[in-house]
């Protein structure tokens, strides 16, 4: 439910320029491989899905937000509510945009990377994008306030021991009245050097990237070994 929850606030959140720069992003790094088939973890509304499409690249996406789904689903893209670990097939490619990795517990995470690695063709390669520990520290602890039309968000994020826990709350007028939600969803700092290494991949770039602060977040390509 807190992924709905999240769905639902994103637009007030002010990430839509970082969206767009990390989409181009990932479409400047497929451009120098070969990809006909692409996976999108995370895939939220499609949007990146959708920038792909334009490439002759088939495209599908899974998310674990049920909301999320519909309204890529609502666009006529080829999105399911599953996990990685649910996928029964293999790309060329699969991508996980803005901070995706960074939600998977430590201990879940070389499942997952697992389940990646079954999913994609041989030399096929994984792109994801994480928050550096300064990222987490000096950027997203801390809170911010949106606003607009009936809806009033408050953003309480507090960064300690590698764990970022991020409170939502949501306030909605109604006739008048007001209705809350509320949710908190935790992130998980993952430091380049696991990564690195990794048996079944190699680690094929990583990059710093400047997103609000300096080197706040990095980029990591990762072939099937």
């Amino acid at each position: 439910m807190s992924l709905d929850l999240y769905s639902k606030v994103e637009h007030l959140l002010g990430i839509q320029e970082s969206t767009k720069y990390l989409h181009t992003l990932y479409t400047e790094v497929l451009y120098n491989y070969e990809i006909k088939t692409l996976l999108d973890v995370g895939c939220g509304r499609g949007d990146l899905m959708q920038t792909f499409d334009k490439y002759d690249i088939e495209c599908e996406g899974i998310d674990l937000s049920s909301l999320m789904v519909q309204k890529a689903q609502a666009k006529g893209l080829k999105v399911e509510h599953k996990s990685i670990c649910e996928v029964n097939k293999q790309y060329d490619a699969i991508v996980a945009v803005f901070d995706v990795l960074n939600f998977i517990h430590p201990n879940e995470l070389n499942d997952f990377l697992s389940c990646v690695h079954d999913s994609l063709n041989e030399e096929g390669i994984f792109v994801f994008d994480i928050n550096t520990l300064h990222g987490f520290s000096n950027v997203a602890d801390g809170t911010m306030m949106a606003e607009e039309g009936n809806m009033f968000l408050c953003v309480d994020a507090l960064f300690e021991n590698n764990q970022l826990d991020t409170k939502f709350t949501l306030f909605t007028e109604e006739d008048s009245r007001y209705t809350k939600e509320q949710a908190t969803l935790s992130q998980y700092f993952h430091s380049l050097q696991i990564f690195k290494k990794l048996k079944d991949f190699k680690v094929v770039k990583s990059a710093y990237l400047d997103m609000y602060d300096t080197k706040d977040k990095a980029l990591i390509v990762l072939k099937k070994a």
